[in-house]
């Protein structure tokens, strides 16, 4: 579970990372540094400001992006194949780029009081999810008009905690928030539309000190949630479940910054604070059923349209995901490996 199987240098600390889609042959200023036509895009964020664009294939840097005044905290690729890029900075916007044109064309979005933790985009690409770490805002934020939409409340454990990472599930029917305060760390599962809290994960370190949690994403298909925290460099948690489906060795040295799935969800990245991106093979377990049709199903219909649908009160939970307990806690800061 430890093994890297790829790494390069960025020159910074890595803050945020994202795989892009693969461009397309027009795609201007892409392709200027090979003649390979089908590469794989991964953005950097890094702790001066700049977005670094590179090819994943050759691990080349292709452009930079400037703009940002602060630490770029997080990236993300809307999922419609376009080559747009959002990030969200300790400068206290968000920013929409458009990397066909190197990012010569940029939305920002402003609001929050304070850093911005981390944004993520749902799976139709209406909404931008994004945490603000002390101001302790979750904002949603519409990608079709950037206007704000809602302020999402009612997930605090406790009166004086920082949030720190957001993640759309990939069929838009949950968003994840990611929170810590002192010994502890709990993760909050919300349905957008209604801004119902649904569950909270929670983790009590067994040693005194802080235990931040820094990053967590969904795996492309929706069965994990891939977790950062500061005493191990990975973690994957099945939601709705006790214990880990995976997780590294205790090693406070990684200090890992972020995470991010690859598009075909066997490997995982994770950035951490040595400047360096490291590859991990992901847990991979088969979907049931059950849970490709309701990925399916709610891909194309909000909460508010499943509701009045006559269906039995046990299939209408588990399609709008509220048959998982309200309140679960995991403890594997220790050495102990789960079964």
């Amino acid at each position: 579970m430890d093994r890297e199987d790829k790494s390069f240098s960025c020159g910074h600390p890595v803050w945020g990372l994202a795989f892009g889609p693969r461009p397309p042959k027009t795609a201007a200023g892409i392709h200027t540094d090979t003649k390979r036509t089908n590469n794989l895009l991964l953005a950097t964020g890094l702790e001066n400001g700049t977005i670094k664009i590179w090819n994943v294939l050759t691990c080349v840097p292709v452009f930079d992006l400037l703009g940002h005044e602060g630490i770029v905290r997080d990236l993300v690729f809307p999922q419609n194949g376009t080559l747009t890029l959002i990030s969200s900075s300790r400068d206290k916007t968000l920013r929409i780029w458009d990397l066909t044109q190197k990012g010569k064309k940029v939305q920002v979005l402003s609001g929050h009081k304070d850093w911005i933790s981390c944004c993520s985009v749902s799976s139709d690409c209406s909404m931008i999810a994004s945490v603000g770490r002390f101001d302790r805002m979750v904002c949603l934020w519409s990608l079709r008009s950037y206007t704000f939409i809602r302020n999402l409340t009612g997930g605090t454990q406790k009166t004086l905690h920082l949030l720190s990472s957001c993640d759309f599930s990939p069929d838009g029917a949950l968003l994840a928030t990611a929170a810590f305060s002192g010994s502890s760390w709990w993760i909050d599962l919300w349905d957008p539309y209604t801004a119902e809290k649904l569950t909270t994960l929670v983790d009590y370190f067994n040693q005194y000190g802080q235990n931040q949690i820094s990053a967590i994403q969904f795996s492309p298909n929706g069965l994990h949630l891939a977790i950062v925290t500061d005493d191990r460099a990975l973690r994957v948690w099945e939601p709705g479940q006790e214990g880990m489906v995976m997780h590294t060795r205790p090693d406070r040295q990684s200090n890992g910054l972020c995470c991010k799935y690859h598009p075909s969800g066997g490997v995982i990245a994770t950035g951490t604070r040595d400047g360096h991106v490291q590859f991990w093979k992901a847990p991979r377990t088969v979907p049931s059923l059950g849970h490709l049709c309701r990925s399916t199903l709610r891909h194309a219909v909000s909460t508010h349209q499943m509701e009045p649908l006559p269906l039995p009160k046990r299939i209408l939970a588990y399609l709008t995901y509220r048959n998982i307990p309200t309140w679960l806690k995991t403890c594997c800061s220790s050495d102990e490996e789960w079964g």
